[in-house]
């Protein structure tokens, strides 16, 4: 008998236990931003009184909405807990326009039966060996304060508002939060966390590749402890490339998928690494 319960601060070790057995990044602080921006719609599966599986929903107001954390114990597959647990997202999902997530090449056969659809693909890409970086004369650390003005600036990228994300992003890892101006106003910035396996430097959001591009030089002057990753949209083959130049591989890949309204009011084109498949 499986059952489907709200996801409670003292399952996070259970999702831990999850992540690691899936060779997942994640470390706590993700699951507890996860159940801060959504305390009663994330989702855990029991059986025998034991968490086996996981799945996490965000809203971004009235614009789109995001599935995420869809895991399932390996010795509790193939008995439909995925599907019972995507069923679950999408039921307190209901009434949001579009439902979007970052699937798994494994997970896309599931997505399509619930009626999603592809809309694009990410690449994981992952340093083997980044060469030498200099100072980045432009690029200066982002500062707390600034952070309402750069949600500003986010927003009309990325579609939505993410303020709180970027606020928590900020403050579990500040080293890798780096902004450009130009004439006073914000013309890109990146942000980055810690993982189990590798740092992830995103967001990045630019309104251009040169300026990107510095962007992402400044915070791997702070990757010191692990390889860093970045998952990049499909549409930017000159930016994977110089990507590749500096010393980065394809490590993996994701489909974005959909259900619902196609419809986005966001800048893509503008979108350098997107914050991770868990969020968007």
């Amino acid at each position: 008998m499986i059952t489907v319960r709200s996801m409670k601060p003292q399952d996070i070790d259970a999702g831990l236990s999850l992540c690691r057995a899936a060779h997942w990044n994640q470390l706590r602080q993700d699951w507890e931003i996860c159940l801060r921006l959504s305390p009663a719609d994330c989702r855990v599966a029991v059986s025998k009184e034991k968490i086996v599986g996981t799945v996490t929903t965000v809203r971004y107001q009235h614009f789109f909405s995001w599935i995420g954390m869809v895991l399932v114990d390996s010795s509790n597959r193939r008995q439909g807990i995925g599907n019972l647990l995507l069923q679950e997202a999408l039921r307190v999902l209901r009434k949001e326009g579009t439902v979007k997530l970052d699937a798994t090449p494994a997970g896309r056969k599931l997505y399509l039966k619930l009626d999603f659809e592809e809309e694009c693909q990410i690449f994981r890409m992952c340093n083997q060996s980044v060469m030498h970086i200099e100072e980045i004369p432009n690029a200066r650390a982002l500062q707390k304060d600034e952070l309402a003005t750069l949600a500003a600036f986010d927003s009309k990228i990325f579609g939505a508002d993410r303020q709180q994300l970027l606020r928590w992003i900020y403050e579990v890892a500040p080293e890798f939060a780096f902004v450009i101006e130009e004439g006073n106003e914000i013309q890109g910035y990146c942000l980055g966390r810690h993982g189990y396996h590798f740092e992830q430097i995103g967001p990045i959001v630019a309104n251009n590749k040169r300026i990107a591009r510095d962007l992402v030089l400044a915070a791997l002057k702070n990757c010191v402890v692990r390889p860093a990753i970045i998952d990049v949209l499909q549409d930017k083959p000159e930016w994977i490339a110089w990507l590749k130049e500096i010393g980065f591989a394809e490590q993996r890949s994701f489909i974005r998928m959909y259900k619902g309204k196609t419809s986005f009011h966001g800048m893509p084109q503008n979108q350098y690494a997107i914050a991770g498949p868990e969020f968007g």
